[in-house]
């Protein structure tokens, strides 16, 4: 599938429970990176290994890979999200 195609893909959000789109899951993750959840969620409508290995850098490709490999718990989501919440307030 050509790289353009992708981004016109959508698919229900198991973590949101609505449909979102590709891109969105490009950038849902910490720091803008991609979801933890990528891979999981689109491997049944294209190579999504392929695209990402390809149009990420090597570093955070190799981080998501590991991220996604062990997915934290809930409670250390629930951590995460709430320090990320207090370092943006001022």
């Amino acid at each position: 599938m050509p790289d353009q195609d992708v981004n016109n893909l959508e698919r229900r959000c198991p973590r949101l429970g609505s449909d979102i789109s590709f891109n969105y899951c490009l950038i849902s993750g910490e720091d803008d990176n991609p979801c933890f959840k990528i891979l999981d969620c689109w491997w049944e409508y294209f190579d999504v290994t392929d695209y990402l290995r390809r149009n990420m850098p090597e570093a955070a490709f190799a981080e998501l890979i590991r991220t996604a490999e062990k997915p934290k718990n809930k409670i250390g989501s629930i951590i995460d999200i709430i320090q990320k919440v207090q370092k943006t307030k001022p």
